[in-house]
């Protein structure tokens, strides 16, 4: 006999565990179904650490979006008791005209947002721990930082099962299927039954929305922490996050927050993963080229060699965008997906939209560039 709900959910990671959190909270009997613990480190949201930002580089578009999420950390701070967000600024760094510079720029022009342009020997002066190459701009938010990312989900599912949610861990999703008002999802240990679906299962979307065939790639990344030879990166001497565009790629990271290890990471690159089940979990020497690399010309105290390293994987769409919508043939089930790269931040705020989705059909967000049927993911753009 199936479970019957209100509302099932489909990986509760990061987005899904923020779906879950606003259905519940909203008096919605539902469940979520995930195929590991709660906070695992085998999908797209572990690590310790995410930078949170709102001079949007990627589209300026995200910026209402991320208003709202800044909001909504704030409030499940309160809620939970926890300290979820570290303010301590961003420093962003690149050619003038560069994706990065510019694009953080033109987000805070158009969106009033308070960001610093410092000149080449005020930055010396205040980022001690960097040398910029010669020709580089440098932009300061002060009011980005970073989550503490096990944290954030943990809290989220904790207040989520305050308000009534169900958890159904270590369970493996085999098949869901919908009438258009009904939906069915059976696991390999149980069948449950729900008005509604949403879908937020990471590095594993492509397979269950299967007949969707959305333009989903899989890719490994290298999560680096290496020693840090002085205080100049510390967090409690002032240090704050770093984003920094180069020839060879972009690199991002974070201050130490225990004096010792920071941790960094290239954003760009990354190899395909075939089965998201079993990614190569181990370090390779050409994990660490390119950030040894990095660090030596650019942060010249912190040792090259990594002490310790973690693999996730960023799910990615041609335009480097996420897909937030409801399915074309079903309008009972929602979904969200490519994420990886930029998305945890985000997190808070997706989850409100999908409960928005879920629940009344429509959002008063501003989602309308995430939509599956825009043109960048039917040309693959």
């Amino acid at each position: 006999m199936s479970d019957v709900v209100d509302a099932i959910v489909i990986g509760v990671g990061g987005f899904g565990s923020s779906a879950l959190y606003h259905l519940a909270r909203r008096g919605v009997d539902v469940i979520g179904i995930d195929q590991f613990e709660v906070a695992h480190d085998r999908g797209s949201s572990h690590g310790e650490t995410r930078i949170i930002r709102q001079a949007y580089f990627e589209h300026p578009d995200y910026v209402p979006l991320l208003k709202r999420a800044s909001e909504l950390w704030h409030a499940l701070q309160l809620e939970s008791g926890l300290q979820l967000y570290e303010e301590c600024g961003l420093l962003l760094a690149g050619c003038p005209d560069g994706e990065v510079v510019h694009g953080a720029k033109l987000a805070a022009r158009q969106h009033d947002l308070d960001i610093e342009e410092v000149n080449p020997a005020a930055a010396r002066q205040r980022f001690r721990g960097f040398r910029f190459p010669r020709g580089f701009a440098v932009v300061h938010e002060p009011q980005a930082g970073f989550l503490l990312v096990e944290d954030c989900v943990r809290a989220h599912i904790n207040q989520a099962v305050s308000h009534g949610a169900q958890l159904r861990l270590n369970e493996n999703v085999v098949s869901w299927e919908s009438d258009t008002r009904t939906v069915r999802v059976r696991t390999e240990r149980a069948e449950y039954e729900a008005a509604v679906l949403v879908v937020t299962a990471g590095a594993w979307a492509g397979r269950i929305l299967e007949s969707l065939r959305l333009p989903l790639r899989v890719l490994r990344k290298v999560l680096l922490w290496h020693r840090v030879l002085n205080a100049d990166y510390h967090l409690e001497h002032g240090a704050g996050t770093f984003f920094v565009e180069m020839p060879e790629g972009q690199f991002y990271g974070f201050p130490s927050t225990d004096g010792r290890v920071l941790k960094i990471a290239e954003h760009t690159g990354g190899e395909l993963i075939d089965d998201p089940a079993a990614p190569d979990r181990r370090l390779h020497s050409g994990d660490v080229g390119s950030v040894a690399t990095f660090l030596a010309q650019v942060m010249p105290g912190v040792n090259p060699q990594p002490e310790r390293h973690a693999v996730c994987m960023y799910t990615v769409t041609p335009d480097q965008h996420f897909i937030v919508d409801r399915h074309p043939h079903f309008p009972n089930v929602v979904y969200g997906a490519g994420f990886s790269g930029h998305g945890f931040k985000f997190t808070s705020v997706i989850g409100d939209v999908l409960a928005d989705l879920a629940t009344a059909g429509r959002t008063s967000r501003p989602i309308a560039f995430l939509a599956a049927t825009r043109p960048a993911l039917k040309s693959g753009t």
